[in-house]
């Protein structure tokens, strides 16, 4: 094989309260992005797991899982790393009934050009579009949650 090749491997959230969508408006890796809480698994744990930590780093509350998604089903090269090829796990979760989450209203409510950033926000689903994501599959993923989640 003369290219190395891997796999990076990301779980992600979804979280619907009152017909809305939780996402995270962030600056890392000297770039802006809109995309679903969680991150990368770390070898030892599983997916599960790696939701319940990322949203206890990212959102500093603990959640409760309830089911799998979705999983990437087809080739998607990572942006940021060459020869990688990217897979999501995708989980539904719930936040606490009296948490204090800090959400805001408006998108990027951070500290400009800071990397490590993050601001929180809820998109109602019958404005959520896949283009308010900035990645490929969570656009696929907003599309699945359109046709899982109707709004009236």
């Amino acid at each position: 094989m003369s290219n190395p090749t891997c796999f990076n491997i990301r779980v992600y959230g979804i979280c619907i309260r009152e017909r809305h969508l939780l996402v995270t408006d962030e600056y890392v890796m000297d770039t802006y992005m809109t995309k679903l809480p969680g991150g990368g698994l770390e070898y030892g744990e599983g997916p599960v797991e790696c939701l319940k930590r990322e949203c206890q780093e990212e959102i500093g509350i603990e959640v409760t899982v309830t089911e799998h998604f979705y999983t990437t089903d087809f080739f998607q090269p990572t942006r940021f790393f060459k020869n990688t090829q990217l897979i999501s796990i995708y989980y539904l979760f719930q936040l606490p009934e009296n948490d204090d989450l800090k959400i805001s209203g408006k998108k990027f409510d951070f500290e400009k050009g800071r990397n490590g950033s993050q601001s929180f926000r809820w998109i109602a689903i019958q404005n959520l579009k896949p283009e308010d994501m900035t990645f490929p599959i969570d656009k696929k993923v907003v599309e699945l949650i359109k046709l899982n989640f109707p709004t009236p």
